[in-house]
């Protein structure tokens, strides 16, 4: 299962809690302190949050639980997804006191969207102005509707304050569940009910994840912490999977370890899995196009349609009892950590391909020029990074740069390259990464022998318009057979590569490129004329058809009290946001619309000044629009293939 919440809510002190209530740690660490055992980094220890996930696993009356504590804060919302996709169940994190947040909202949608059942936990209910009614309130207007709290609370706001758990078979959670079984209905109306049948009722629809029962409690104090455990045992869907099936297991997690070496978490789904035995790899599209990057058109890279390979883990390590242990094999539903795959990246399903690790989010929208004296040193640092992020990009031409989520990110790289490859760097100022989309049609073709073709190959390809969402639409016009296999593989691999750069230096997506000629010459002809031949035609055709450069663009939603309103709408304008709907009573404004994803932080900063710090922003990617006026440029990595000489130039000093 995994715990998640917004930052500072008290997911790390709950899973102390935990820890401590299944007897794997005899105190409970300290946040603050920097005693917590899943927070292990040292920018972690001295910020107070939560990175990079963490897995540990103990035992709960006869049930081993493999918790997984994902990061807080939005910028890490991709650690998150990575542990989302392994998940059987989800205890989401509420405070008492700041009640549902941003990164909440956004979590709970994620966690409905995909169905995982999910227990919330309002915590820190001995705290000074923590709330009770109006907290349910707007988790019922804000997360789900389906909310079903299991009791009361005395003492809230005091020390003493405890969570009072209502009497098995209580009306109340028989109105709110029946509501979604029409049976159940039948049977409550008739008072046909026993506490049994409650607790029956409340687990399948937990498991099903039509409802959310709520806790109240503290992980400080520990009250309310062992009815959640009892939740987590009777409510939370066990994991499911035999060890005799075929194995798959999915890879959420790569880190390396103090001799560098990778070290990959794994959650195994079905079958077993054993130390020193082969395993077939399957890596995903999105993977296998990264892998090659930075684009060149020299490069090799894996098939962008997916590809496998086959490796030996050299050891076998399971989470058990807030340890790792080696072992020999281990069978399904549990996490694993792998050694001796060098070639593992995120996202990798081990054995069978499966349809686990698939993009939750939306990939990062911004990036960031990084400096240092040693670029040789940081762009082989960078791209270590990288390896344990897969939604990081690291990009090399005149400057090293890459791709982030926000700000926060920032200070997390600088710290890890600091403290890990001794390197002190700097930063610019964060810009929005745009895209490039065809606005018409156009053709090139090269042939063997011409002058402009120095290569012992004949390629051509028709480049269009794709519907939207599409990426890239490649298709052939030229008979499959009348060329070999190699050949057609190493025309679409660079076609992708190449794609990565457009007119004006951008991804282009949204494009469907047609190979309408081919031609070769047996034996002379390999595939790398191909691959260097390949860019050329393909940009002369897309400069034909033609582009726009379009930037992303973020949904918001803006709460603020109603004085506000007047200040906020002018500088949404100047951050050329627009605004959609606007709703306005006495005590409460929301207003919601889109605004450019790179005006967003500025706005944030703003906010609180603008709304006597009572402003919540909610906001998530939506879509590309054309920029406005002239579009951005980015500096090319690939020599500028529509120019002959010096395309040739930067192939001779690669």
């Amino acid at each position: 299962m995994g715990i998640l919440a917004h930052v500072d809510a008290g997911k790390t002190s709950l899973t102390e809690r935990l820890l401590h209530a299944a007897g794997v740690i005899d105190r409970v660490g300290s946040v603050d302190a920097g005693s917590t055992r899943t927070d292990t980094m040292d920018l972690e220890r001295r910020r107070g949050i939560t990175i990079r996930s963490a897995v540990v696993s103990f035992e709960l009356s006869g049930l081993t639980v493999n918790l997984i504590d994902t990061p807080g804060h939005s910028d890490f919302i991709a650690e998150v997804e990575r542990a989302l996709s392994v998940l059987d169940g989800a205890v989401l994190v509420l405070s008492a006191v700041e009640g549902v947040q941003v990164q909440t909202r956004l979590l709970m949608r994620t966690l409905q969207r995909l169905r995982i059942p999910t227990l919330l936990f309002v915590n820190k209910i001995d705290r000074m102005g923590a709330r009770y009614d109006e907290l349910l309130a707007d988790v019922r207007r804000l997360l789900t509707p389906a909310a079903i709290p299991l009791g009361t609370v005395r003492d809230l706001g005091a020390r003493s304050a405890r969570f009072v758990p209502y009497t098995p078979g209580t009306g109340a959670v028989d109105e709110l569940l029946a509501e979604r079984n029409d049976m159940y209905l039948e049977r409550y109306l008739a008072d046909d009910l026993t506490a049994a049948d409650q607790q029956t009722e409340l687990a399948d629809q937990v498991r099903r994840a039509l409802v959310q029962p709520v806790y109240f409690g503290s992980a400080i104090t520990g009250n309310g912490v062992p009815e959640l455990i009892e939740g987590i045992r009777t409510l939370l869907p066990w994991a499911s999977g035999s060890a005799k099936d075929p194995l798959q297991a999915s890879v959420f997690k790569v880190e390396r370890g103090a001799a560098g070496e990778k070290i990959a978490s794994a959650r195994v789904f079905a079958g077993t899995l054993r130390a020193r035995e082969q395993i077939e790899v399957h890596r995903g599209e999105q993977a296998v196009l990264r892998s090659s990057a930075p684009a060149s058109p020299g490069a090799g890279g894996g098939s962008a349609r997916g590809a496998s390979y086959f490796a030996k883990p050299t050891s076998v390590q399971v989470f058990a009892r807030g340890e790792t242990e080696r072992v020999e094999a281990v069978e399904a539903g549990r996490i694993v950590a792998l050694r001796g795959l060098k070639e593992i990246r995120i996202g990798d399903q081990l054995g069978g391909p499966g349809d686990r690790g698939g993009q939750l989010f939306a990939p990062p929208t911004l990036e960031t020029v990084v400096r240092a004296g040693d670029r040789i040193k940081l762009f082989q640092a960078l791209q270590q990074l990288a390896e344990q992020d897969p939604l990081i990009r690291v990009r090399k031409d005149d400057e090293i740069s890459v791709s982030l989520y926000g700000e926060v990110q920032k200070e997390v790289i600088a710290s890890l390259l600091a403290d890990e490859y001794g390197l002190a760097v700097t930063f610019d100022e964060t810009r929005p990464i745009h895209q490039e989309r065809p606005i018409g049609s156009g053709t090139a073709v090269r042939e063997m022998g011409a002058p402009d073709n120095p290569w012992v190959a004949t390629v051509g390809f028709r480049v269009s318009p794709a519907p939207a969402g599409t990426g890239i639409d490649y298709r052939l016009e030229v008979e499959l057979g009348g060329l070999p296999r190699a050949f057609h593989t190493a025309i679409e691999e660079t076609v992708r590569q190449t794609l990565l750069q457009g007119l004006s230096g951008w991804e282009v997506d949204y494009v469907r490129v047609d190979l309408i000629r081919t031609g070769y010459s047996s034996p002379v002809t390999v595939a790398m004329d191909f691959r260097r031949l390949v860019p050329l035609v393909l940009l002369e055709a897309l400069a034909q058809a033609g582009t726009t450069v379009v930037e992303p663009v973020n949904h918001f939603e803006l709460d603020l009290p109603p004085d506000s309103v007047s200040p906020v709408l002018g500088r949404l304008a100047e951050a050329h946001a627009t605004v959609e709907t606007s709703r306005i009573d006495a005590n409460h404004a929301q207003l919601t619309g889109l605004i450019p994803a790179g005006r967003v932080h500025a706005f944030e900063t703003q906010l609180p000044g603008l709304t006597h710090g009572e402003g919540i922003l909610l906001s998530t990617f939506a879509a590309y629009h054309p920029v406005p006026g002239t579009p951005p440029t980015r500096p090319r990595t690939d020599g500028n293939p529509l120019n002959l000489k010096e395309y040739l130039l930067h192939l001779n000093h690669q």
